[in-house]
């Protein structure tokens, strides 16, 4: 068998997840092609267990900010040191960054200028293609990198009008999403009555955001907890669950846990609010598919509930002064953050930036999505539409086949 080595590098929650699917599919690929694979990588636990060497675990220290990436500035530099310091002892075939800006554009340079017979591919791309604060981070993308594998249709096009070799696979959500739950499956491994409401709170992936978005979504909870416990036996016409009546007692809040780190906080907020929540261990697809509505941080979790048909209020804050600065002297805009409306390019999901994201908004867009059944069916729409832009499954295969072409081309 041939014998190749892949480096992969990444950061955070939500990459350590699209790591560990493109690993999955990497060594099922090169299995078939006659190829021995070996993967060491940046990354977390989710890469380690698909298979890779860890050379540094980096899914705790992401940040989005100019100060909120100030305390991780040392230990990011430390793994960085230690990966270029392997990666030129021990040159791999091939590397593969996904998303994460800062690091990962060390990481290319390094290559590019230490390991120029390395090819680099940029799977999933960083969103320069919407806000572009600094145009020299499209170029460095573009100049460092053989072959860019977009999962956004504008993306794509903003990086092949800047030159880059771009071939779009598709989002990777799209192979994911059939191994989740269905509704009712979701709800019985929750032990959510069928006609109770349901609503899933996602405030923090990073630690940044347990500090500036916690407090608003829990004081919107307490508000809207309040304004259903005088909403039992209303009618309301769920699309997706025949017109049934709600019931409003018990619990109504199901929390994800995405990181042990954030468990106490969160267990406090809880209690400080007097919440009817419960906060959920390992079983975040079954609290997404369970959601009537889902109050949720700006990511990946948004297109997540998107192709799970889950009416969605998206919001996200960073520190006053950093949205000041970058507002001052970086005119910072963007037409939309969230996932699901930057793959349209239009509305499709109410969001809430900054000195918008207040608990008032939020719980006037959850009830307006709650017991509004022409805005629920509009929603539901919306994603139909928004689906078809995210390509077939197959996405991860693709990519990999892609990827292994570099290294290992047919008929080699």
């Amino acid at each position: 068998m041939t014998k190749k080595t892949i480096f992969i590098s990444t950061g955070e929650v939500s990459g350590d997840l699209q790591g560990a699917m493109l690993i999955d599919a990497l060594k099922q690929q090169a299995k078939q092609q006659g190829i021995e694979l070996t993967i060491v990588a940046l990354g977390g636990e989710k890469m380690a267990r698909a298979g890779a060497t860890l050379l540094g675990n980096t899914t705790d220290i992401g940040s989005v900010g100019l100060l909120e990436s100030l305390p991780f500035v040392l230990p990011t530099l430390t793994i960085q040191r230690r990966a270029k310091q392997y990666l030129k002892h021990n040159p791999p075939d091939l590397v593969v960054l996904i998303d994460y800006m800062g690091p990962n554009l060390g990481i290319g340079t390094f290559i590019q200028r230490q390991l120029s017979q390395v090819p680099v591919v940029y799977y999933i791309a960083p969103q320069e293609w919407v806000w572009s604060l600094f145009p020299r981070n499209t170029a460095t993308i573009v100049e460092m990198t053989h072959k860019l594998l977009a999962i956004f249709p504008e993306e794509a096009r903003y990086f092949e009008k800047k030159g880059a070799s771009v071939h779009w696979v598709g989002h990777p959500l799209v192979d994911r999403i059939p191994s989740y739950p269905s509704r009712e499956q979701a709800r019985a491994a929750l032990g959510i009555k069928p006609d109770q409401t349901a609503i899933a709170l996602l405030p923090a992936s990073r630690h940044q955001e347990i500090k500036y978005m916690m407090p608003i979504i829990f004081a919107a909870a307490q508000r809207l907890q309040e304004k259903l416990s005088t909403c039992r036996d209303v009618p309301v016409e769920r699309l997706e669950a025949g017109g049934q009546r709600t019931n409003n007692k018990g619990q109504i809040f199901w929390i994800p846990l995405s990181h042990q780190a954030y468990r106490k906080p969160i267990e406090k907020a809880i209690q400080d609010y007097g919440l009817q929540a419960t906060l959920v261990t390992e079983k975040t697809q079954e609290v997404l598919a369970a959601a009537d509505l889902a109050i949720t941080k700006s990511g990946t979790v948004n297109l997540e509930l998107a192709l799970l048909n889950v009416p969605q209020v998206v919001f996200y804050r960073v520190s006053p002064l950093t949205y000041w600065i970058a507002r001052t002297f970086f005119n910072f805009s963007i037409p939309f953050m969230s996932p699901p409306n930057l793959v349209v390019m239009r509305p499709i999901v109410p969001e809430l930036l900054q000195e918008n994201a207040t608990p008032d908004n939020l719980v006037r867009e959850a009830m307006e999505l709650l017991f509004n059944p022409q805005k629920r069916q509009q929603t539901l729409e919306n994603y139909h539409q928004m689906r078809q832009l995210l390509g077939d499954v197959g996405v991860c295969d693709r990519a990999a086949l892609a990827i292994l072409q570099l290294v290992h081309p047919v008929g080699s």
